[in-house]
């Protein structure tokens, strides 16, 4: 979660994210000059350096690309935000989206965002 936080408001805007036991969602808007390659980038070196510290092991942590969608319209927006907020729902893993502290919906509640 950290490394998403870290530098949102000044190389990206968080939108919405949601950290999963085996995958992460995450809306982004990159700052003007960057792309989602280098801020997606910096987020897997990070977190895999911080990872593999924790689980005193070294090597590739990340699959080696992502999955990325291009947004078309505030529909589609409003969709993929509510997609993502509800993500621990539908997985079982909790009752309501604010009851997940590591995605934004949670993060809001706790204010940790």
């Amino acid at each position: 979660m950290r490394a998403l936080l870290h530098f949102d408001g000044t190389r990206y805007s968080l939108l919405e994210w949601c950290v999963m036991p085996n995958h992460v969602h995450v809306l982004v808007r990159p700052d003007t000059g960057r792309g989602l390659a280098e801020v997606v980038g910096g987020w897997k070196s990070w977190s895999a350096r911080e990872a593999n510290r924790v689980i005193g092991r070294t090597g590739v942590f990340w699959a080696p690309d992502y999955f990325d969608r291009f947004i078309r319209d505030s529909e589609h927006l409003d969709a993929c935000r509510a997609y993502i907020r509800h993500n621990p729902v539908t997985a079982g893993l909790v009752a309501a989206p604010q009851d997940w502290l590591w995605g934004s919906a949670g993060a809001r509640v706790t204010g940790l965002e």
